[in-house]
């Protein structure tokens, strides 16, 4: 019955609609086996938190102006994840415990705020907080300045070749591992592999550091690192699929070293979700939401190299490997609720941990475009053009290739309940990447006589 306010009573779809997107986005802990790590000690929390602050504020020495402000910084970020734990949702995972993932969505949301902050300062402001961060970066000159690249590309020697597999390349060979096992899909790996080498070469005129030798850009990137990380990650997403999950309490171990295990294997997933990301039923919308991802995968990919070339910090500098482990480290859930949003007709809309990221990605670009004018002044239009025509284009061939795979040597469902496609349009996926492919052969045709 609605009240005098306005409200009304919610049917029984929204109802199951609410619970099902709560389950998505803030997931429970189902197998307890420690109670006092589960349980809300706000009480506690509370008190340990008004003694400590009490402590630093009347106990430290006040006389060093950075000090001060370092500190308060510290404290303030501090009790904002005390809070984050308190309030904030626990986010698709709960291992090893949902107060992490808390704590994770809380330093997104920081970091939000703080480039929001960024964007309404000028120059002279920017560099200021960044020599007060680091004072060393008075002195940082930018890679391309002080590096060349692509030089003797016809030179092709054992020892140049070794000279390569440095800590940079474990990091890429590591960080396709990592990517292949959030993505878990050969298909989208291996695109955006591809499109990312072809996205250097169009960026090329921005970024010197893109240019690369054709056996570093295709043996020794896309082979070598990126599919051996993406094969690595693949086998890793096998084996947990496949694996049997079930769990036993840590109190009914009774072997020191099987309790020690048990601890370990906190830090695995409790269960492994097989993933789908098209089928040959997807609706167009489904294909679409397919392609955004992987241009905002494009985007996040890009600014990091933007970031360091103009705020002017090497990338071996903590300003830059701790954004990329943030981002890493963020991009799990984000891809979960992302995928869920996707794939479940009964979500209508994407998980907090996966905005945040979006507007993080978005408000990382929109940072590096206004204290970069100076360098996108010199963008050649026409090539940033060809790469979103070719990123188009290679995305929607890989995902009529999946689509096709998937219609013919897919696993086969015995039975499908109506109200898992009830949204999903009935026409065949096939159908619209026939009509994507007619739309960019005239499109590249049009580029072409443009070109010539």
């Amino acid at each position: 019955m609605a009240s005098a306010f306005g409200s009304r009573t919610l049917s029984k779809d929204d109802v199951n609609y609410r619970m099902h997107f709560r389950t998505i986005n803030e997931q429970q802990v189902e197998d307890i086996t420690i109670d006092f790590f589960y349980k809300p000690h706000t009480i506690t929390l509370l008190t340990c938190t008004v003694l400590s602050l009490m402590y630093f504020a009347f106990t430290r020495d006040d006389g060093n102006p950075d000090n001060n402000l370092w500190v308060g910084l510290i404290l303030v970020i501090s009790f904002f994840l005390v809070i984050s734990v308190l309030a904030f949702p626990n986010g698709p995972f709960t291992r090893p415990h949902p107060a992490i993932w808390r704590i994770v969505f809380g330093l997104s949301v920081l970091y939000f705020l703080f480039l929001v902050f960024i964007i309404f300062l000028n120059w002279e402001q920017v560099k200021s907080l960044m020599f007060w961060l680091d004072p060393n970066l008075r002195y940082a000159k930018r890679e391309a300045d002080v590096m060349e690249y692509a030089v003797n590309c016809h030179v092709i020697t054992w020892e140049r070749i070794l000279s390569h597999f440095d800590i940079f390349a474990f990091s890429h060979f590591w960080g396709w591992g990592m990517k292949a096992l959030l993505i878990r899909s050969y298909g989208l790996c291996w695109t955006i592999s591809i499109t990312w080498e072809l996205t250097e070469l169009f960026f090329m005129h921005l970024l010197p550091n893109f240019a690369e030798c054709w056996w570093d850009q295709v043996i020794l990137d896309i082979l070598l690192c990126n599919g051996g990380g993406i094969w690595l990650g693949m086998t890793v997403c096998r084996f947990l699929e496949m694996r049997t999950y079930h769990w036993a309490s840590i109190k009914d171990i009774h072997s020191t070293t099987g309790k020690i295990k048990r601890a370990a294997l906190q830090f695995t997933p409790a269960s492994w979700t097989y993933v789908r990301w098209l089928d040959p039923k997807s609706s167009l919308q489904r294909v679409t939401g397919v392609y955004l991802f992987m241009i905002i995968w494009q985007l996040t990919e890009l600014n990091t190299f933007f970031l360091k070339h103009i705020f002017v910090f090497p990338a071996c500098h903590a300003l830059s490997w701790c954004r990329i482990l943030f981002i890493g480290i963020i991009t799990a859930p984000t891809v979960r609720q992302y995928y869920a949003y996707l794939t479940d007709t009964q979500c209508k809309r994407v998980g907090t941990q996966c905005w945040v990221f979006g507007a993080i990605a978005f408000l990382e670009a929109l940072a590096c475009v206004k204290f970069g004018q100076d360098l996108f002044s010199k963008t050649q239009v026409l090539y940033v053009f060809l790469w979103l025509v070719c990123l188009a284009f290679i995305t929607f061939l890989c995902l009529y290739g999946m689509v096709w795979y998937a219609e013919n040597y897919g696993p086969r469902e015995k039975v499908l309940h109506v109200s898992h496609y009830k949204n999903e349009r009935l026409r065949s996926s096939r159908e619209y990447f026939m009509m994507f492919f007619k739309y960019f052969e005239m499109v590249f045709i049009f580029v072409f006589f443009i070109l010539i």
